[in-house]
């Protein structure tokens, strides 16, 4: 081995592993079939995609076939893989593996280099006493994840957790134990990048680009971690793209320092909807007399961000505040978008925040149950100006705070602060999902007899590394949060809520008597859509309760509260088709009930975190984009009320008001007119006024008693319009109303991009969709619930590649409108 206290360094290097491995099973309850047999396993990779690319297990979303693939995660498996390596004259040899899911053993050439216990941490491991010249063998075994969340269960003693595995005893995505809307599929396999890293000298361990604004002035001060293997001078230069330099010297023995560099005239970046989103390559270089040893690139954007929380006279803000802006939140929880997770590409990524864009997003959640997202997802949201709310990894459960637990999470959230933080889009670091909320009012405290359940994380170890490592982020230790240890979690007056007795036990029209400072988790369930059904559901007959769509309902009582939370609303269907429509209309229809309120009440409230935007798998969930990708009504739904400028009716002081509220960036101006009007058209009262909003703000409009004061609730509506934004206000729920059977006239013709579709109503139609996904599973329609009052008219743009009839558009069971459901069955 070279000396390395005299040796010169030399630039690092890196030898890419293969990118496909061998893969076997090594004990369990494996198939005859396939036990004993090598197949070929993609890295990254995990064990279920290999064995579904081999044909040799049903896939299991399909069906029922989840259960014949849960052996998969209570057996052992072994990945293993050569490769040759020729003397390099570096000093040191790192393994690195980004991520390993999650029990590993690595061994090289029969040396055994390391254990692992953590998904979500990266592992380098030093390999000069095993590697050799010429081939290696490389070995990674994984015990099963079940057995060993078992395991740890046992070692660590009970902590109340959710759904059925112990999967807080272990750091491993709680979700793909199973959850409320996801398959119980336990993984294992080589999750991320794994690569051989050569270097001399030293390397470039971290860096991290704390960025801040100080006027015009973007000031970026890059901490510096590097791993020496000597005792040499080094350098340090941080370089904008345009030019611009500084510089730290790392004489012998120092491995840290902060390079400060500032750049006057900085163009700021914005999320979506408030400015633009430039962003700054900035280069961080390792040097050794004059020679460049490492250089990595982090691509920054200049701007302020931080989550307030305040003392009012209404109790405690909560409220995400922009280069000194307040942003008003329409946001969206996100999970993963994929049970098995390496099957998530970037241009899958791009396509689902394409959908968070047309529903007027500007902000995702990424939940505590899932994973750290890909680097992809960051840069996507950076691009897009999407704001991005992360938790830490913990949810619905209680966590032990000894050993072995607290070093790995520590370990973790190094790893992962350390490589989010760069990212312009990151505006929170939040500490857990539902733990404290649970411990006070779950029931935890009386089973866990004493025992640690986390909240040592959340208000010691957690905001002392986010302090350390990322200290121009805001962070909060949990969600929902007050504000204080010493008021209830889930208090509405105070910071953050999570509004799930209405889904549960209540009913939607019941949000508007919660006036909440910000909503960070509500929803409302409805399937998926029907082609998704149908390709995954193989049924005969297909019905609610039939067994593929029953075990395609994950939430305990979960049809129940389905028609619970329908039949106040809306008939309840015996045909399937219109149960679908029926339930994914109400989901539609629910979120719209709560947004509109939640936006009514602005300031006091500054957001609304939708549950859920995308899906797992084809499943009965609240998300707003199923597990195939494909936009549900509720996509539409949030389009509408996500939209810049709304206008909403609510009741107020016991009579009703208009409320206009200006998201946009210009004020907004002009007659704002009024109606009471029966369903035929005729207008009953009507009255005016002048809107005068500036731009990001809101007015409230009492209505007179003539307007606000129906004759027969049962056929009038009450019509808010103002600049091409229109309110609407029934006075009856759709099942006691006098709506009619839809009397329209359709036209539908091929265009270049697919069809367009006119549909002009004589009558009043009421919440009017195209189900596109029926006649072509990958067409897109560009709006639906659209509401057409007699004699309007509107025009649908189909995007599709398939040659079809274009009458079929206007089929019955195409064109859905909620007259269907309950003219017949008035």
């Amino acid at each position: 081995m070279t000396d390395v206290t005299t040796a010169r360094p030399v630039a690092a290097s890196t030898i890419a592993l293969p990118e496909v491995w061998n893969l076997r099973a090594l004990d369990g309850p494996v198939p005859v079939d396939i036990a004993g047999r090598t197949i070929p396993a993609n890295v990254p990779g995990l064990v279920h995609v290999a064995l579904l690319d081999a044909g040799l297990i049903p896939d299991p979303f399909l069906d029922r076939n989840e259960t014949q693939v849960t052996w998969i995660g209570q057996s052992a498996w072994e990945y293993a893989t050569t490769f040759t390596w020729q003397a390099d004259g570096q000093d040191r040899h790192d393994l690195v593996f980004d991520g390993l899911d999650t029990f590993a053993e690595i061994v090289l050439n029969g040396h055994l280099l390391g254990r692992t216990r953590n998904q979500h941490r990266t592992y380098r491991l030093r390999i000069d006493e095993a590697l050799r010249e010429g081939e290696n063998e490389l070995v990674v075994t994984f015990a099963s994840p079940v057995a060993e969340a078992d395991r740890a269960s046992l070692e660590i003693g009970y902590r109340p957790h959710t759904y059925f595995h112990p999967f807080n005893a272990v750091r491993k995505a709680a979700c793909n134990f199973g959850w409320d809307w996801g398959l119980d599929a336990a993984s294992s396999g080589i999750w991320k990048s794994a690569r051989l890293e050569a270097w001399s000298g030293a390397r470039l361990a971290a860096t991290r680009p704390v960025v801040t604004v100080e006027g015009t002035t973007g000031v970026v001060a890059v901490q510096v971690e590097i791993e020496r293997a000597d005792d040499a001078d080094y350098r340090v230069v941080v370089a904008l793209e345009d030019g611009r330099t500084a510089q730290i010297d790392l004489t012998a023995g120092a491995t840290s320092g902060v390079v400060e560099l500032r750049a006057a005239d900085v163009k700021l970046w914005w999320p979506r909807g408030f400015g633009d989103q430039p962003l700054y390559d900035l280069v961080v270089t390792l040097e050794h007399e004059e020679a460049t040893l490492a250089e990595r690139t982090h691509r920054i954007g200049f701007r302020t961000i931080n989550v307030q929380l305040e003392r009012d006279d209404e109790g405690t803000s909560f409220r995400f505040v922009v280069n000194g802006e307040p942003v008003w939140v329409r946001g969206a929880n996100w999970i993963p978008d994929d049970a098995f997770i390496t099957r998530v590409t970037r241009e899958r990524l791009a396509h689902r925040l394409d959908q968070a864009e047309f529903a007027n997003m500007n902000l995702l959640r990424i939940w505590g149950g899932g994973y750290y997202e890909s680097d992809d997802f960051y840069d996507l949201c950076d691009e897009r100006g999407i704001l991005v709310w992360q938790d830490f990894l913990f949810a619905c459960a209680s966590y032990a705070e000894e050993e072995p637990l607290w070093s790995e999470v520590e370990a973790e959230a190094r790893d992962n602060i350390t490589r989010i933080m760069p990212h312009p889009s990151l505006a929170l670091w939040n500490g857990n999902n539902e733990n404290v909320w649970g411990y006070e009012e779950w029931g935890w405290a009386k089973r866990l007899q004493g025992r640690t359940w986390g909240l040592g994380y959340y208000l010691d170890l957690l905001p002392r590394l986010v302090a350390e490592l990322d200290p121009a982020r805001s962070y909060t230790p949990a969600s929902p949060w007050s504000g204080d240890p010493e008021i209830f979690a889930n208090d509405p007056d105070h910071g953050s809520v999570h509004l799930w007795e209405l889904w549960n036990r209540v009913d939607y029209p019941a949000y508007r008597d919660i006036h909440a400072r910000f909503v960070a988790e509500f929803g409302w369930q409805g399937p998926a859509t029907w082609s998704s059904i149908t390709h995954a559901i193989s049924d005969s007959p297909l019905t609610p309760e039939s067994p593929g769509m029953f075990h395609h309902q994950k939430a305990t009582d979960g049809n129940d509260k389905l028609t619970d939370g329908l039949v106040a609303h809306l008939p309840l269907p015996d045909d399937t088709e219109d149960w679908h429509w029926a339930m994914s209309l109400n989901q539609a229809l629910a979120v719209t009930v709560a947004i509109e309120h939640m936006r009514s009440e602005s300031p006091r409230c500054m957001g609304s975190v939708v549950w859920q935007l995308n899906d797992c798998w084809p499943v009965t969930s609240w998300a707003a984009v199923d597990g195939y990708g494909r936009a549900k009504p509720l996509l539409y739904a949030l389009r509408h009320v996500y939209t810049d400028r709304l206008l909403t009716v609510q009741p107020r002081d016991g009579g009703l008001a208009a409320i206009a509220v200006n998201d946009a960036g210009a004020p907004w101006h002009g007659p704002i007119v009024t109606r009471r009007m029966s369903y035929d058209g005729t207008v009953l009262a009507e009255a005016s006024f002048a809107l005068d909003i500036d731009a990001r703000g809101e007015v409230t409009l009492a209505l007179p008693a003539d307007v606000a004061e129906p004759t027969d609730a049962a056929s009038e509506v009450i019509v808010v319009e103002s600049d091409g934004v229109r309110a609407l206000w029934f006075f009856a729920e759709h099942r006691v109303s006098s709506l009619a059977r839809a009397e329209v006239v359709t036209d539908a013709r091929r265009t270049a991009s697919g069809y367009d579709v006119t549909v002009k109503a004589s009558n009043l139609v009421r919440d009017l969709a195209l189900l596109v996904d029926k006649v072509d599973p990958e067409a897109v329609v560009d709006d639906m619930l659209v509401t057409l009052l007699p004699g309007e008219t509107v025009t649908f743009h189909v995007r599709s590649d398939w040659d079809v009839e274009p009458e079929r558009f206007c089929a019955p069971d195409v064109l859905r409108t909620s007259n269907q459901l309950v003219a017949d069955w008035n």
